[in-house]
């Protein structure tokens, strides 16, 4: 079968591309030929394993290239993208830049003897998990690395909307990403440009056991999910790449659920 982007020397770039959706997402793109640059922060205890997902995105035939490092750091974004650029050369374009970041804080808004939510809390959560879209498009626009016909892509979850114990700093990042991802579509539009956000479902990764009562979360949406299961990354991942086909081209500023229906019920 034929890969959609063989020999097109597009790239993506992942941010949170070692787990989850990111990483799903990296093997997916790779898998149909897209070529991957992925930023992550993990601890040196964990990058035997992830190594092993890396080797498995490079046997695809595809060309690789990662960054153990913070994407939030200003100094640390120049630097990446500086490396970006010298393995670009010389007729590389990166196609998509994919948004996983997941780093924010879950704490209640109230609580006896344990912490609670403060301003620090938002700014650090919507700074990573939102605002951190804007400067990596910003930068990576600045530096003309995109390609002429290039995709912007984040993930939201349903909390975007509804009330969950613990999620106010994350559903509020949530709300934000979405309006940036709005203005991106606008504003960078004439120049190529689509933005647009995938809404998972429910999804049992490393990022989503960390909220409290996770467990009562994924027996609710089995039961309410019209397929009686929960969402995977592979399914996310899917709905990413049908993204950055040429067919897609004309989808732009939207929030597209990629959840089996979770969202009706």
């Amino acid at each position: 079968m034929a890969k959609e982007f063989k020999d097109k020397k597009y790239w993506a770039v992942i941010l949170g591309g070692s787990s989850g959706l990111g990483l799903a997402t990296a093997k997916k793109l790779s898998k149909e030929g897209m070529n991957i640059f992925i930023v992550h922060r993990d601890r040196k205890s964990e990058l035997a394993e992830i190594e092993k997902h890396f080797n498995e995105i490079i046997s695809k035939g595809v060309s690789f290239l990662s960054f153990n490092s913070d994407a939030l750091k200003p100094e640390n974004r120049s630097q990446i993208i500086s490396e970006i650029k010298k393995k670009l050369k010389p007729d590389g374009k990166i196609r998509v830049l994919v948004h996983s970041i997941a780093k924010g804080n879950l704490k209640p808004m109230i609580a006896v003897n344990e912490p609670v939510l403060n301003n620090d809390d938002f700014h650090l959560t919507i700074d990573a998990m939102a605002v951190s879209l804007y400067d990596w498009t910003k930068e990576l626009f600045s530096n003309n690395l995109f390609s002429h016909d290039a995709r912007v892509i984040s993930f939201t979850s349903e909390g975007n909307q509804k009330a969950w114990k613990n999620y106010a700093a994350v559903s509020a990042s949530k709300a934000a990403l979405e309006a940036i991802t709005r203005s991106i579509a606008l504003e960078f539009a004439p120049y190529g440009i689509r933005a647009n956000c995938v809404q998972a479902g429910i999804t049992d990764t490393q990022s989503f056991r960390m909220i409290p009562g996770s467990e009562q979360l994924k027996a609710l949406t089995k039961k309410r999910n019209p397929f009686k299961r929960l969402t995977t990354p592979e399914d996310a991942a899917n709905v990413v790449y049908l993204l950055t086909l040429d067919e897609a081209s004309w989808i732009n500023g939207a929030i597209i659920p990629a959840d089996g229906g979770e969202h009706i019920s």
